[in-house]
């Protein structure tokens, strides 16, 4: 394969001989304290943690339905929250018919607004160039 900025033979293509890769300035790393949380960084699960941070509670069926998704694949992702303790779920009887709902924890609030720190950190020096 060939490097940036050369042709397939190796040699410099014409015009980008000046030019350079950069690289974004506060990039995460893959792990440690500055990591970009995977965890929440799937679209649904976005999703699901926004939702409920500006929502008191939400149930299972207006997520869903807020989310535009299936019954298997909102519970899955919700599932992967509330095992991060990002999300706490009740469930209670409405008459005969069981009902789940949703709450975003303190945990899972902390962690939306560093990710969310994160993204603007990189929107920010993206656009800064």
């Amino acid at each position: 394969m060939a490097k940036p900025g050369t042709a397939h033979d190796g040699r410099q293509r014409e015009g980008d001989a000046d030019r350079s890769l950069r690289t974004v300035r506060g990039r995460a790393p893959a792990e440690g304290p500055l990591a970009l949380d995977r965890l929440i960084h799937e679209r649904l699960r976005l999703g699901i943690l926004s939702a409920l941070a500006v929502n008191e509670s939400l149930s299972f069926n207006d997520l869903k339905k807020l989310m535009q998704t299936t019954d298997g694949n909102l519970s899955v992702h919700a599932r992967k929250l509330e095992d991060a303790h990002y999300i706490a779920c009740a469930k209670s009887f409405d008459g005969r018919m069981p009902r789940t709902d949703y709450t975003i924890t303190p945990v899972g609030r902390r962690a939306l607004e560093r990710y969310l720190d994160h993204m603007e950190a990189l929107i920010r020096a993206t656009r800064e160039r």
